[in-house]
């Protein structure tokens, strides 16, 4: 009886598994011929392979230097115009993996993403970060590491703003651009080495999701002030 009862959990624990991954191959074929169908609307070429060499490439953004086992994949490639300017553009999904030591050996998460990415067609375009004020921002704070503060204390107190260049960044980051970015729920903007990494980390997006950061991203680059740009181009 007791062989026969390791036998049906043995069998069951199969059938599971084995609808668990059946579920995971529908999930990532659905998924890959929704941003086929996305890239296809946009005119954007659709790569779904797994590119490993993406973190090395974009190193400089923290996002992708998280974990092991890095790749982008279900990437798409093309070109965003906004104010006049062509952005070439890539865009996709990126996963990595964490692998934690316990007391009997380790376990390894898998974690997915979704991102844009902007080359900016301007050279010499200084660093600019702008995020959400978090807990550790303000311990930092508190030790004398400080952000940029602006005029406007609202805006200090719930974004951490961090470039090299202080007068670009308050070129970039006046009124304007200030109550746009208080009146939705922006992504982290990590602006470096003339690209613009535009991700919250942690979750993938839906088409539209895709489709309504890069029209957040245009409404963003449209804000920036015309001396600012003019400046800009003569670099």
């Amino acid at each position: 009886m007791e062989s026969i009862l390791i036998i049906l959990l043995l069998a069951a624990s199969i059938v599971i598994a084995i609808a668990y991954y059946w579920g995971c191959h529908v999930a990532a074929k659905k998924r890959r011929e929704e941003m086929n169908a996305l890239a296809a609307s946009l005119g954007w070429s659709f790569d779904p392979a797994h590119d490993r060499d993406h973190d090395e490439e974009y190193a400089h953004f923290e996002c992708f230097r998280r974990g092991h086992s890095r790749a982008a994949y279900n990437t798409l490639r093309g070109e965003a115009s906004i104010a006049g300017h062509a952005f070439p553009a890539k865009m996709g999904d990126f996963t990595y993996r964490i692998t934690q030591q316990t007391g009997k050996g380790s376990t390894t998460r898998t974690y997915h993403f979704s991102y844009l990415i902007l080359h900016l067609p301007f050279a010499g375009v200084p660093d600019l970060l702008i995020r959400r004020e978090g807990i550790f921002d303000k311990l930092a704070g508190a030790f004398g590491f400080d952000d940029i503060d602006f005029e406007s204390a609202e805006f200090s107190r719930k974004f951490h703003v961090k470039s090299a260049d202080k007068k670009f960044a308050f070129g970039v980051i006046e009124p304007r651009m200030m109550e746009f970015l208080l009146e939705g729920d922006p992504p982290c903007v990590d602006i470096e080495r003339g690209c613009g990494c535009f991700s919250d980390g942690r979750k993938r997006w839906t088409p539209d999701e895709f489709k309504a950061m890069l029209s957040w991203t245009g409404e963003f680059f449209s804000r920036w002030p015309q001396h600012v740009m003019s400046s800009l181009k003569t670099r």
